[in-house]
């Protein structure tokens, strides 16, 4: 996680948790996680199947203002200090004595799950971190230990040791109920402002970023309440006051300012719930992997290459002692060229997982994500002209380059 210009329709993509951190905590030199931002990453509409995910939390019956929003969820936010040692090198004008070794602290936000002590926040907020602090009003400072945390989400826990009276959890919605239009609000430290509240919509559903192991994160939801730097790991809230995601990146547009333009992400609740609880119990997250690289069908291949189907996705290449390769899926035998993108060719074409229609590779990539390692997932697939179904053991994903 270097500092490395993230794109988006021509603009940048950031975290919004650790740039600025140098104005919050009054660093001398700007380096390191100052201007640091997560990956390399295009923004995609991806058409996905709703899930179908229980919540543990029933809807209010009674409506809340945006006062009492705040005013109820607002005890539960924090703010995330996190220290890390750099090393500068040497540069005749910046540095003439370097190389040298310092301090760097980058600010972010979290939020309380449970009266255990256990903290939610953003990944890209405490990577690398040799210290890790967390404060209610702003004049407390206390160590927190890193229960476990996973790039490929985003997601980090935190833990603790305080009394339970003086925690106040956030209740969880369901990100799967969310809808374009619907009422959003955050809370976080953008900047070091302590519990500052912002409003908004939820503007579109279904994006797509990366995490900060290069991972593409689905179902990411897009909102319009402004989200700066240090607002990363806070909680995007319903009208309800319920958690409905992790805000975390934001776009800079075409001007690369660091700062909001009304465009920001937060990872959904929906994902963070079943991270965060592999964590709680494991220490780590274990992610289901399939094996295979696609290319989804477009009609004019179908048609010019008289293929059985026009949805689904052809098969590419298959991982070496993968789930794919134990179970004999097959990848493509030769690549053809169309109006300057290639496609290839001759290999399986996967229509169905788990017996619902899979038309992109993102939606095959969301039916994976439903499984642990371990798990059986059922494909229909189209082989030589003729349809089948093949039972694959999904394996444990390789870690992606950091």
């Amino acid at each position: 996680m270097g500092s490395r210009d993230v794109f988006l329709r021509g603009g940048a993509l950031i975290g919004a948790g650790v740039v600025g951190a140098g104005l919050a905590v009054g660093l001398a030199v700007a380096v390191g996680r100052v201007g640091r931002t997560t990956s390399t990453t295009v923004v995609r509409d991806v058409a996905v199947p709703v899930r179908t995910v229980s919540s543990s939390f029933a809807p209010r019956g009674d409506s809340l203002t945006v006062g009492q929003i705040y005013e109820d969820a607002a005890p539960g936010v924090v703010q995330i200090t996190a220290t890390s040692i750099v090393s500068i090198p040497a540069d005749p004008f910046l540095n003439p004595f370097g190389p040298t070794v310092q301090q760097e602290k980058a600010l972010g936000s979290g939020f309380v799950i449970d009266k255990a002590g256990h903290i939610v926040t953003n990944y890209h907020v405490i990577s690398g971190a040799t210290r890790v602090q967390v404060s209610f009003s702003g004049q407390d400072q206390i160590d927190a230990k890193v229960v476990g945390a996973d790039p490929s989400t985003d997601i980090a826990v935190l833990k603790i040791d305080t009394h339970s009276r003086a925690l106040t959890p956030l209740p969880l919605g369901d990100s799967d109920d969310v809808s374009v239009g619907d009422a959003v609000y955050a809370i976080g430290n953008p900047f070091g402002f302590t519990r500052t509240f912002t409003a908004g919509v939820v503007s579109a559903l279904q994006r797509q970023i990366v995490a900060p192991n290069s991972l593409e994160i689905d179902g990411v939801i897009q909102t319009d309440a402004a989200i700066n730097h240090g607002n990363s790991g806070g909680p995007l809230l319903d009208a309800d006051g319920r958690v409905i995601g992790v805000t975390s990146q934001i776009s800079t547009g075409t001007t690369g300012e660091q700062g909001n333009i009304g465009i920001g992400f937060a990872i959904p609740v929906n994902i963070v719930r079943n991270v965060a609880a592999q964590i709680i119990k494991n220490g780590k997250v274990a992610h289901a992997f399939l094996g295979v690289s696609t290319v989804s069908i477009t009609p004019q291949i179908a048609k010019l290459f008289n293929l059985p189907t026009s949805k689904g996705v052809i098969v590419d290449q298959v991982t070496k002692d993968s789930g794919a390769k134990h179970a004999g899926l097959k990848g493509h035998s030769t690549n053809v060229v169309v109006q300057g993108e290639t496609y290839p060719l001759g290999g399986d074409i996967i229509v169905s997982a788990d017996h619902q229609p899979v038309t992109t590779a993102e939606q095959l990539r969301e039916a994976v994500a439903r499984h642990k390692p371990g798990d059986k997932i059922s494909l229909g697939i189209y082989r030589d002209g003729k349809k089948k179904s093949v039972t694959v053991t999904l394996g444990n994903a390789p870690e992606a380059t950091q």
